[in-house]
C-alpha cells in the first residue's frame, strides 16, 4: 500500500531524525497510561491518533497540533502548588511548555520547562503523567496543544524565580488556587497529591 501523503509529509520532515526519540517515547508513554477520568482518556486517545502523523507531532510547527508537555509542581510538604501567571493570556497556570528537539521523553519536557520557569533547581517528577489536555493556542496562526501533564516535587527551601513567559510565580494552597485560573488546571491537584502519597518522585526521568 502506498505511504499517505501525511505519512510522506512526515518521513521528509527534517522533525522526523530530531524528535524521533521523543515521539518513541510518547507513543509508549500514553499507550500504556491509565487515564484519571472520562475527559483525560478522550484527550489520551485523541493525541494517540495524532501521534500517528510521526515525530513531527513534537514539533510545533505541526499547525494540525503538536504534544506539549506541563507540571504541577508540589512544595516539599505537598501543601503547596506553584502557579505562574501567564504572560500572554493572563491567567494563573502549571508550569510547562513546547517540547524541544533536546528532549528524550515527555517527562523530561516537563522538568526542564518546569525547572527554567520556576528558576528552581533539584526537582523532582514521575514519569507517568496525571492528566492529559488538548486546548486552542495561537501557534502558527492556530493549532491544538495536545499537554500531558506531570506532578513535580520541588526541594525543601525551593526559592521561585520569575521567567521572562511569567508576569509572577506563586505558592498557592490546594483547596485555595488563584484566579483567574487557566481551565483545566484545578483538575491536577487531586492525581498529583494522589501520586506523591503512592511514590517518592524522581530526579531524572
Amino acid at each position: 500500500m502506498a505511504d499517505s501523503p501525511t505519512a510522506a509529509a512526515s518521513l521528509r520532515s527534517p522533525d522526523a531524525e530530531v524528535y524521533a526519540a521523543l515521539h518513541a517515547d510518547a507513543v509508549a508513554t500514553l499507550s500504556r497510561w491509565e487515564p484519571t477520568g472520562p475527559a483525560a482518556a478522550d484527550a489520551r486517545d485523541r493525541t494517540v491518533a495524532l501521534l500517528a502523523a510521526g515525530p513531527v507531532a513534537m514539533s510545533r510547527a505541526h499547525r494540525a497540533g503538536h504534544v506539549t508537555a506541563s507540571a504541577l509542581v508540589l512544595d516539599a510538604t505537598g501543601s503547596r502548588v506553584l502557579l505562574c501567571l501567564h504572560g500572554k493570556f493572563r491567567r494563573w497556570v502549571q508550569l510547562g511548555g513546547h517540547c524541544e528537539p533536546t528532549d528524550r521523553t515527555l517527562a523530561a519536557a516537563a522538568l526542564r520547562e518546569a525547572g527554567e520557569e520556576s528558576g528552581i533547581a533539584g526537582l523532582r517528577i514521575d514519569p507517568v503523567p496525571i492528566d492529559v489536555d488538548i486546548h486552542q493556542v495561537s501557534c502558527q496562526g492556530g493549532s491544538l496543544h495536545h499537554d500531558v501533564r506531570f506532578a513535580v516535587l520541588a526541594p525543601p527551601g525551593a526559592v521561585e524565580r520569575v521567567s521572562e513567559e511569567s508576569e509572577a510565580l506563586g505558592w498557592f494552597p490546594p483547596d485555595r488556587l488563584p484566579q483567574p485560573l487557566a481551565g483545566g488546571t484545578a483538575r491536577l491537584v487531586a492525581p498529583a497529591l494522589a501520586t506523591l502519597r503512592r511514590a517518592p518522585l524522581r530526579p531524572v526521568p
